[in-house]
């Protein structure tokens, strides 16, 4: 049985960049209060990407694929498989896989999207991974990308000021030795309304609530015990110790739950891969770009131990456990 290892990664951020005192003054203009000092406190965000109006996930997408194409040295006509992680899709139909396919050149492999959430990326990358070991794909493209700002409320502070737009991307090849060599997956369903956008087109008009709401202490509280259960199951499936991970690549929401959860599971600082702090949480794009910043930086190494994990609405959560 074949492993699914990753060759290859690529981020890609919109030029546009919105500092904590750039919004601050935005959102006075609607009396609205907040500053850099409330954001930071809160959150650990500085700063966030966000598009320019028009510009769209599949866009984003196919700049963060073609970067990690580049990467890995693999072409887009090699590809079979292209999954793309997302809750903000060009379209109701056909999916965002589809566009970037289209984009990137490629036919003929299978493309389709995921959608959980902040933890997309993280589903999306065990599915691609059960593929491969299926036999079912040999070289598979594995995306994250969001343009959140579209499903933001500008009046709400309690959600606007947290999320940012990108893209991440990583190139997956079937191997002989590990990879991927680990995944869990979970979901609950019964906590749909902590975290949602409830909001559909039908009709031809928006029925219900097409912004994200959420209830911040709930999130919380249910993300960090998630997390923290399916990083020790995650290792006990694996057979290796929570010690032995060099890298940890928790989804980039606040910075509270990152050090929380680090501490919880007994993670030092330096192994724990931050970047909310410049980006800000940008859902399923969170993981893939955190981790194409710490391999850029050097930080990440042929050989590491990786520990990702995701946690969005739905509720969902998950692990992906890699040897690098």
């Amino acid at each position: 049985m074949p492993y699914a290892k990753i060759i290859g990664s690529g981020g890609y951020l919109p030029p546009r960049v919105v500092t904590n005192d750039d919004l601050a003054a935005d959102l006075a203009t609607r009396q609205i209060e907040t500053s850099d000092t409330w954001i930071v406190e809160r959150t650990g965000i500085r700063q966030r990407h966000l598009a320019d109006p028009g510009v769209t996930t599949s866009q984003l997408a196919t700049r963060a694929a073609q970067i990690a194409l580049d990467d890995a040295g693999v072409a887009a006509e090699d590809l079979d498989l292209i999954i793309v992680a997302t809750s903000t899709p060009d379209f109701v139909f056909p999916s965002t896989a589809c566009l970037v396919q289209a984009a990137l050149g490629s036919k003929g492999g299978a493309a389709f999207d995921v959608q959980a959430v902040c933890s997309g990326f993280v589903y999306a990358l065990a599915t691609a991974d059960a593929f491969i070991r299926a036999g079912r794909a040999k070289t598979a493209l594995v995306i994250g990308a969001e343009v959140f700002s579209s499903i933001l409320d500008w009046n709400d502070r309690g959600t606007c000021v947290l999320f940012g737009d990108g893209a991440g991307a990583v190139v997956l090849k079937a191997a002989d030795e590990p990879g991927i060599i680990a995944a869990q997956l979970n979901a609950d369903g019964s906590q749909m309304k902590i975290l949602c956008a409830a909001g559909n087109v039908a009709h031809g008009k928006v029925v219900g609530d097409p912004f994200l709401r959420m209830d911040g202490q709930a999130v919380f509280k249910l993300a960090v015990t998630s997390l923290a259960k399916s990083a020790t199951d995650v290792c006990a499936e694996a057979g290796i110790k929570l010690e032995e991970i060099d890298w940890f690549v928790p989804h980039q929401a606040n910075v509270r739950i990152i050090n929380f959860l680090g501490r919880r599971l007994g993670l030092t600082d330096d192994k724990v891969v931050v970047t909310v702090d410049q980006h800000a949480n940008t859902s399923a794009a969170s993981v893939p770009l955190a981790f194409d910043a710490a391999r850029r930086d050097g930080r990440i190494k042929q050989g590491d131990l990786v520990m990702m994990q995701g946690v969005g609405g739905g509720f969902t959560w998950g692990s992906v456990l890699a040897r690098m």
